[in-house]
């Protein structure tokens, strides 16, 4: 989150649904085969039954509701919030990602040197405009969460959901006019996603210390900031706080940032923060966070104190499981809050079924889309989609963007694979050298014997959205020719894949490789 996707209609169940009858597949739909059914609302005291009750309205409820109700079955969807979306239209996902692009285009960061430029922005003005934009695709990406479960016929009941006996839902509402209603389903899907893990250690009661969602509502944009984990979340602020002029540290325990990524893209990420005024602090951990004598100190296990205006605590985040009764229903979860599946999304309990950032890693949002889906086909027996993609690319929106998909030079040799890379540096590449944003590169891991690609590691503006080349050929179990048989429009990005092709041949023909960039 992030690491995060914006596919809020994409997918057949998203198409409009017209009948609640059975269908065998998204193509047998036909518009205006029946009409609308027509609904009448319970008493406060009656029960509801529905084929599915879905408890939150984010990227793995929406989807399995929307899956479910695509194949004619009658759901609900219980959302605490005011508007669905969940984390990755709240709080993560979309507002990160729209206060990057804000901040990129507000002061031209990482461009105005190419042109010579020096941009001086009223730091509130900029903050009102940062927060106004970010407001802006919040209700936008909202509304679109809305239209899919209207579309779906599916009904959307506000309040908190808890479960109570024989596969029950009770719903007690936000309104104190109004009270509890009990849903009752064959299947349950929790899907109430996660939040900021809080350790005791850090004053979060401290207004000048954030969580990852509090941060959204910062006051002013400040002069310092310590940025505490080196995580995808952790490295997006801090880049997104450098562009917009403010002095950052950025504290982890362990020794490299994004520790799940390549190491040579990780490295070459940090030698890039480190070149953005970015200071790293990698290896020795937090000591204290603390307020003394009206200032924040944040102390290091080497004893030195660092005094910055605002502390960003980003390690790690925590299952919203708190007040469910998953206790009472036997639904186990771990040490984290975080709910225990097997290989189809069912829990512990019949009947009961979990997925999204609930279960735990990756918590991404566009595999939380999947998860749903496919957790709302075992459920009902539906032979559609039956299993998630194994080969899910990751996307860090850091400033540069990192992106990967497959196996990293570590996990190659963990595997005992004799592999090769091969690297295509966008200081090389002409589109690159026009926009100015030349760091970084598309590098391949590919098997020697055959060629095979394993993995696709890329640093550097858009390479969320270059991944997906990468990935499209190792779902064919294709090999590194693909990209040099294949004709790049030029100039673009994506023509690095080609020579990272090419590099690759001359490796493995022992010939030395392209020089770094």
């Amino acid at each position: 989150m992030a690491v995060s996707d914006m596919g809020f209609t994409d997918g057949a169940e998203d198409e409009v649904r017209v009948s609640a009858g059975p269908r065998s597949g998204p193509e047998s739909q036909a518009s205006g085969s029946s009409s609308p059914r027509t609904e009448t609302t319970p008493s406060a005291a009656a029960v509801a039954s529905f084929d599915m009750v879905v408890i939150g309205a984010g990227p793995a409820g929406e989807k399995a509701a929307a899956q479910a109700a695509f194949f004619g079955k009658r759901v609900a969807i219980v959302e605490r919030r005011a508007a669905p979306g969940g984390a990755l239209v709240s709080s993560a996902g979309v507002p990160t990602k729209t206060l990057r692009e804000t901040a990129l285009y507000l002061t031209g960061y990482r461009r105005r040197e190419v042109y010579g430029l020096s941009i001086q922005l009223d730091p509130d003005a900029t903050l009102d405009r940062l927060m106004d934009r970010t407001a802006q695709v919040q209700a936008a990406m909202a509304g679109q969460v809305r239209e899919n479960i209207a579309r779906h016929q599916i009904e959307m009941v506000p309040g908190t959901g808890s479960f109570g006996p024989d596969r029950t839902v009770v719903v007690t509402p936000g309104r104190r006019d109004t009270g509890p209603r009990t849903l009752q389903a064959d299947i349950v899907l929790v899907a109430t996603g996660s939040r900021p893990f809080h350790t005791p250690d850090v004053p979060f009661d401290d207004p000048d210390v954030y969580d990852s969602e509090r941060i959204l509502g910062i006051d002013r944009i400040p002069r310092s900031m310590v940025v505490v984990g080196g995580g995808p979340v952790g490295c997006e602020y801090a880049s997104i706080f450098t562009s917009l002029g403010t002095e950052v540290v950025l504290l982890d325990s362990g020794e490299r940032l994004l520790p799940f990524v390549d190491g040579e893209i990780s490295r070459l990420l940090g030698a890039t923060f480190s070149s953005m005024g970015v200071r790293l602090v990698l290896g020795s951990g937090v000591g204290a966070v603390r307020r003394a004598d009206g200032e924040l100190q944040v102390t290091l296990e080497s004893g030195e104190v660092i005094r910055p205006e605002k502390v960003l605590f980003a390690a790690g985040r925590a299952g919203n499981t708190e007040g469910l009764g998953l206790e009472e229903v036997s639904v186990q979860i771990d040490a984290r809050g975080r709910i225990v599946v097997d290989e189809e999304f069912r829990t512990t309990a019949k009947g009961i079924y979990a997925a999204g950032d609930v279960i735990g890693p990756p918590a991404l949002a566009s595999v939380s889309m999947e998860q749903g889906r496919v957790a709302a086909c075992h459920a009902f027996g539906i032979p559609f989609k039956e299993t998630v993609d194994p080969l899910p690319p990751y996307g860090i929106y850091s400033i540069p963007e990192v992106a990967m998909v497959g196996l990293t030079e570590e996990a190659a040799t963990r595997q005992g694979i004799a592999y090769e890379v091969g690297r295509g540096w966008f200081s090389r590449n002409i589109k690159a050298v026009i926009d100015g944003g030349t760091d970084g590169l598309v590098k391949l891991v590919f098997r020697r014997e055959d060629r095979v690609l394993l993995g696709v590691h890329i640093l550097g503006d858009i390479a969320s959205e270059l991944i997906h080349q990468g990935q499209a050929v190792m779902h064919e179990g294709g090999v590194i020719d693909r990209f040099i048989h294949a004709t790049f429009n030029i100039p673009t990005r994506s023509e690095a894949y080609k020579y990272a092709a090419y590099d690759g041949l001359q490796r493995l023909a022992g010939l030395p490789g392209a020089p770094s960039g």
